[in-house]
């Protein structure tokens, strides 16, 4: 399957999610990419949007290829094979790097907008796709400790081995595609795929914020 871009997927996810989601819910979306996917779903089922901010560490050769994820109190998650076989040195370095850049965007985006409460609610975690799954899973991980009702993930396209990993620590796993053999990108599964900076995405989490859902 193609998505236009993240827009499109982002209202091809709305439709997926319409029937599960009531009112009580909160759409958190990883940015930079999942924040135009969070902006359609809220949008379209009128509930609050929130980030969550996990990075990545990618590898030293393939960059792209996640190693490890770093969220922004600091807590990691890391393939541990290849933990094991990175310099500790270059690792300490790269996840210090991350872990500011986790608290910079924290304070660009969200400065001035309060927080909705997601105690007793359902929690939608958005991602533009999923490769590797370490930042998402770290996400969940960092959502169940603000005590969600119920947790969904909701992404266009991830790996099928990726896929049931994930749908063991969320209470609902919605994916568009499926692939069978998966093209080793996320970018591979979009006809625009332009990085995000970031006035897109204060310009998106503010005129959500303005919606007071």
């Amino acid at each position: 399957m193609q998505f236009k871009d993240r827009y499109e997927a982002g209202k091809k996810l709305a439709r997926a999610l319409a029937p599960l989601v009531n009112k009580e819910a909160v759409v958190y979306a990883l940015p930079r990419g999942g924040v135009a996917l969070g902006y359609e779903i809220s949008k379209a089922l009128k509930i609050p949007l929130d980030i969550i901010v996990t990075r990545k560490i990618g590898h030293p050769v393939q960059p792209e290829y996640a190693i490890c994820a770093v969220a922004e109190d600091g807590h990691e998650i890391c393939n541990e094979t290849e933990r094991a076989a990175m310099d500790k040195t270059w690792l300490a370095q790269a996840k210090k790097k991350q872990l500011e850049e986790a608290k910079r965007r924290r304070i660009t985006y969200r400065s001035g907008i309060n927080s909705p409460t997601v105690t007793g609610k359902t929690a939608i975690l958005v991602d533009d796709g999923i490769a590797t799954g370490l930042t998402i899973r770290l996400a969940i991980t960092e959502l169940k400790h603000l005590n969600p009702k119920r947790l969904i993930v909701a992404v266009p396209v991830a790996p099928r081995e990726v896929a049931e990993e994930i749908s063991k620590v969320a209470d609902e796993l919605v994916v568009l595609d499926l692939p069978t053999i998966y093209a080793g990108a996320v970018g591979a599964y979009y006809e625009n795929f332009p990085q995000i900076e970031d006035k897109e995405v204060i310009k998106l989490l503010n005129e959500i914020a303005d919606q007071k859902f």
